[in-house]
């Protein structure tokens, strides 16, 4: 069967030449038009980085203009990406959309006269895009990563928490849940929703670092699953117990609120009813610190509002859990370029982009 373009053009044949009445050609004619609205994308040019000028690069990609073919080299972008029905986009622009779409919450439509693509050329690219991504780069933020995460890197991440006053001197990072709201589903409602927020949701874990980098994300999960269960099903006590020493073989450990167990490898608040001094006091300095953990997921959200748009977020229907993913691995690319406020706080530089995705 032909495209409803085609079906119109054989049915304005057939009238011409008689071949069908015009109440056939009338109701013939009705039932090959799309019900989508049709943009005019051919009369915009098609986009060129160039001809940007430097803020509306910034604003609507959340890089710089001259960054944007480091990032792409970084991720080891091919030249040319195939979407599945053969649409075809150079790295540069498949990566903007990308990044533009990410950066607020926006109809494909509203991309055209920046991209002078279609509707569904624009859908396919995004989707292209975010896949190849997540399929090259998701084991930086989803696995242990021992380039983040050797002993020497533990050491220097626990020396920078204890020098911002933190009681524990061996502590390199911090693990807290976050829950990302979702539009309400048709079916299982319950499985995904948070009581304690009155909302549906997914959730995910992340270890952050002093760095300002998620080091290990996992996720999503229901969103009525504690954290203490999250972080069971994430395996990451187990990587814990594996890597986490010091270049002496001291023991390293993380930090959490108290949802969390208190093991080894992973310290949380003093939960006594009746706290002593040195108790409260190291909850408060414990505390001071730990809060880093928030503003790094704040950075991911108000550096990619779509996610924060929560009706648009459908389970189902879009891959939400790898929205989230990318986003995550992006952001971590924009504290490699640019740093963020946990880094600056705890004074550590993180890694280079290129570094980072080597």
């Amino acid at each position: 069967m032909g495209s409803f373009k085609e079906n119109r053009k054989m049915l304005m044949l057939s009238f011409q030449n008689n071949w069908i009445t015009e109440g056939e050609f009338v109701l013939l004619y009705e039932a090959n038009c799309s019900k989508n609205l049709i943009f005019p994308h051919a009369a915009y040019d098609r986009f060129n980085l160039q001809d940007m000028d430097e803020t509306e690069c910034l604003r609507e990609f959340r890089v710089r203009k001259l960054d944007v073919p480091r990032l792409a080299d970084a991720l080891s972008l091919p030249e040319t990406l195939s979407c599945p029905q053969r649409t075809k986009t150079r790295r540069i622009e498949g990566l903007c959309i990308l990044l533009k779409r990410l950066a607020y919450p926006c109809r494909y439509s509203d991309l055209i006269h920046r991209f002078g693509r279609a509707v569904p050329e624009l859908s396919m690219i995004y989707n292209t895009m975010e896949d190849w991504i997540y399929q090259h780069h998701h084991d930086k933020i989803t696995q242990w990563n021992d380039n983040l995460l050797n002993s020497n890197a533990l050491q220097l991440y626990a020396d920078a928490i204890t020098q911002t006053g933190a009681a524990l001197t061996n502590c390199f990072g911090f693990v807290d849940g976050t829950v990302r709201l979702i539009c309400r589903p048709g079916e299982n409602q319950r499985i995904v929703y948070n009581g304690h927020k009155r909302v549906h949701a997914l959730k995910f874990q992340s270890l952050t670092l002093p760095n300002g980098i998620i080091a290990h994300l996992f996720g999503p999960v229901e969103g009525k699953k504690h954290d203490s269960a999250m972080l069971t099903d994430s395996g990451l006590l187990e990587e814990l117990e594996q890597h986490a020493f010091s270049p002496t073989g001291n023991t390293m450990c993380i930090y959490g609120d108290p949802a969390y167990p208190l093991r080894i490898h992973l310290q949380a608040p003093f939960r006594n009813r009746a706290l002593t001094p040195q108790m409260e006091a190291f909850n408060k300095s414990m505390s001071s610190v730990r809060t880093s953990v928030e503003w790094i997921f704040g950075d991911v959200i108000s550096s990619f509002k779509f996610l924060d748009f929560k009706k648009n977020l459908k389970i189902g229907l879009s891959t939400v859990g790898k929205h989230y993913i990318v986003s995550s691995l992006l952001r971590n690319a924009l504290t490699c370029m640019y740093r963020n406020t946990t880094s600056k706080y705890f004074g550590v530089d993180p890694p280079s982009v290129e570094e980072y995705f080597a």
